[in-house]
């Protein structure tokens, strides 16, 4: 054994040794590799695998997580951009809708959920040399202590304050938590109402403000908690007020001061083509690229409907940000009415629609179509239907659900010196435990954060290599080949016989086959607004004044338009003036190319489209070309798209106008000697294999059966 001592100076200045033992047998060294140990408040099976996590190997070892995973693949002119949204419930004081409300002892809120948008550009499939990018934001419940009265079962029983919290000590654990997982700003975004003639929902505003008040009063004036609260309902109502851009202004400013993830430097684009919103993003720069800094909290009463559609602003934002950081768009904004974003309001629709049957038990009541207020009259009556059915399982349900829960968190261990778990009166103690027990040492009113948090603000305190956050990284020998260590391996695993099928999602949602237009000849950017016609089909934006605009949306607010699939999912009535270009028009992109789709016809490319000869000639043929004529003039149209790469010489000397010659492309020696060996292959005559093939072939062998 050689021992290697190598020492490494942490972010606190200090040193710690990590021994490295290198056995030289045969030549061959043996690899340590770090594993790294899961979050474990977003993972729902940590206690079922305690006893047994130390004792067989990892990779038995499978940690679920409980919300929602939806990836859908957006083509920008051919490239292929892989859009994914996943959704983590936190397992700490979970439960349903009306039983967990509020906060515990320990600051763990009811129906926390961290919501993650991933951004792969596809057409680099590596993960060394691929660009990625990640938005995070979280829901949750008021960090208060605050429950509702279900004994007799009504739409909205009442709120009340259980205990009384005049040090804020409850709040100060939550936000103690994600200042140390997210850093700062953490901002919060307070949908509840404001004005009610009986007091429900305001009673929380007029507590949580105090609270958070009261927080910062000991926190640096850079890193405070940010509070804004807006009466979303109450705007909803107005026929005034446009609720998706006020939204949008909200969503502006939490993304300029939070940034987000990318794993790639500026490009060289940004240079040419500057945006001023791109100057004041936030977040904290790295050499690699950038990382976000904090992090957004949504809450409504539910953190359900309206915070759901306040997320996918934010998101929307976010995502024009990251495929501006990527190089697909020349300025971070995004329009609705495009393929880009019906692809990413679907993503989130499910998202929400997931998350409202785990805690509510129905879907979502209101989506983003009703707060645009372009939902037609059947959409009202789906509402109702989802309402009821939310209020049905509430009353009949959720209580076995919350048991259901309950056990399976290991919250509740049954056992026979214990009354069963449906003899128990409630459930409060065993989500509240340290309620019965006296705090060892009692947790500072001003100084309540854990002490180094503030030392590394505003980057998160977990992700900072110090002494107590490197213990949750083990290290572990393996072997020199072991898939641990090798992400692409892991992934991909090119040593066993996989299917197409089983690696390419087929059935993933794609822009080019549900959102773009059938139609040929549209221009088929994803960025461009498409607005129905008379039929119902999508076509090209085009200009409209101002006063076409105010007429749209008052037409949008009194009448909606008939209820047909296609024109709900394509209509545009309340799209906003903000939401366009500088210069008033509404595609960024107008030249149409020929696209390379993914549907049924994904290896035909588009054919031209056979217009009218009305417009240019002013006639009509009587007839369509023969078959062979278009055949012919297919041929002609591949040669000519093809023509660039091949060299072509004018045949006449009138270069301006003449007919040309295209030469045949030159193949190698290698390239004959390809399709020599595959011609004989095909007939039986296969060639003797080289030194290099066998020993190729034996390492294959080798590595995947010995």
């Amino acid at each position: 054994y050689l021992n290697h001592v190598k020492r490494i100076k942490c972010a606190k200045q200090e040193t710690f040794t990590i021994y490295f033992n290198l056995l030289f047998l045969s030549s061959t060294a043996v690899v340590h590799g770090l594993q790294n140990e899961p979050y474990y408040k977003y993972v729902w099976n940590g206690k079922l695998l305690e006893r047994v996590k130390d004792i067989v190997h990892h990779d038995w070892l499978t940690y679920i997580i409980y919300g929602f995973c939806g990836q859908s693949k957006l083509l920008i002119f051919g490239r292929p951009v892989l859009i994914t949204l996943i959704a983590r419930r936190s397992s700490k004081f979970a439960g349903t809708r009306f039983l967990k409300r509020g906060a515990n002892c320990e600051g763990d809120v009811a129906n926390e959920v961290e919501t993650e948008q991933i951004i792969h550009d596809a057409s680099v499939m590596s993960f060394t040399a691929g660009s990625y990018s990640s938005y995070v934001q979280v829901r949750g419940s008021v960090p208060l202590y605050w429950s509702q009265d279900i004994s007799t079962m009504m739409p909205k029983p009442p709120i009340r304050l259980d205990q009384a919290d005049p040090y804020a000590h409850v709040a100060a654990l939550h936000f103690d938590q994600m200042l140390q997982r997210f850093g700062s700003p953490i901002i919060i975004l307070n949908l509840v109402k404001k004005r009610e003639k009986r007091k429900h929902e305001k009673i929380l505003s007029e507590e949580l403000y105090p609270a958070v008040t009261n927080l910062n009063q000991f926190l640096p004036p850079e890193h405070c908690i940010d509070y804004i609260a807006w009466d979303m309902a109450r705007y909803t109502k107005s026929k005034l007020c446009n609720v998706l851009d006020r939204l949008s202004v909200i969503a502006e400013n939490v993304v300029k001061r939070t940034g987000f993830f990318i794993n790639r430097s500026d490009f060289y684009c940004h240079t040419l083509r500057p945006d001023d919103r791109w100057g004041d993003l936030g977040g904290h720069i790295t050499f690699n690229g950038r990382v976000q800094t904090g992090v957004l909290r949504t809450n409504c009463v539910d953190c359900l409907d309206r915070t759901n559609t306040a997320q996918f602003m934010v998101g929307k934002c976010a995502l024009a940000y990251q495929l501006y950081a990527l190089g697909m768009i020349d300025k971070p904004k995004l329009q609705f009415d495009t393929d880009c974003v019906r692809l990413f309001e679907e993503l989130y629709e499910d998202h929400g629609d997931t998350l409202s049957l785990q805690y509510g038990g129905s879907q979502l009541v209101h989506r983003v179509k009703t707060y645009r207020k372009i939902a037609p009259w059947t959409q009202h009556s789906k509402d109702i239907m989802q309402t009821l059915s939310r209020y049905y399982s509430n009353a009949f349900s959720d209580a076995d659900r919350q048991d259901a829960i309950n056990l399976f968190l290991q919250v509740f261990q049954p056992s026979e010196s214990k009354p069963h778990l449906w003899e128990l009166p409630t459930d409060f103690y065993l989500h509240q435990k340290n309620t019965m027990a006296l705090p060892q040492e009692r947790r500072s009113y001003t100084l309540w954060w854990t002490s180094g948090v503030l030392t590394y603000l505003p980057v998160p305190y977990d992700e900072v290599p110090c002494e107590e956050t490197m213990k949750t990284v083990k290290v572990r020998r393996v072997n020199r080949f072991n898939e641990e260590i090798d992400t692409y391996t892991e992934f991909f695993r090119p040593f066993e016989l996989t299917s197409f099928d089983e690696t390419f999602c087929i059935a993933m949602t794609n822009s080019a086959w549900v959102f773009m237009p059938k139609t040929v000849g549209v221009d088929p950017s994803p960025f461009t607004v498409r607005k129905p016609d008379e039929t119902g089909k999508s076509v090209l934006g085009s200009k409209s004044s101002k006063e076409e605009t105010v007429l749209q949306r008052k037409t949008a607010a009194s009448a909606p338009p008939p209820p047909s699939e296609e024109a709900i999912s394509s209509s545009s009535e309340d799209d906003s003036e903000e939401d366009r270009d500088d210069d008033g028009s509404v595609s960024q992109r107008s030249t149409p190319i020929k696209l390379l789709t993914d549907s049924g016809e994904s290896n035909r490319i588009h054919e031209p489209q056979q217009q009218t000869t009305k417009d240019p000639y002013g006639c009509n043929l009587a007839q369509l070309p023969a078959e062979e004529d278009l055949y012919i003039y297919k041929r002609q149209d591949k040669l000519a798209s093809s023509s660039s790469s091949s060299s072509r010489a004018p045949v006449s000397i009138f270069s301006e106008d003449s007919v040309y010659a295209v030469s045949p492309p030159q193949s190698s020696a290698d390239t004959h000697e390809a399709l020599e060996s595959h011609v004989l292959t095909g007939q039986g005559q296969a060639r003797v294999l080289c030194r290099e093939d066998v020993l190729m072939y034996r390492e294959y062998v080798k590595n995947r059966y010995m």
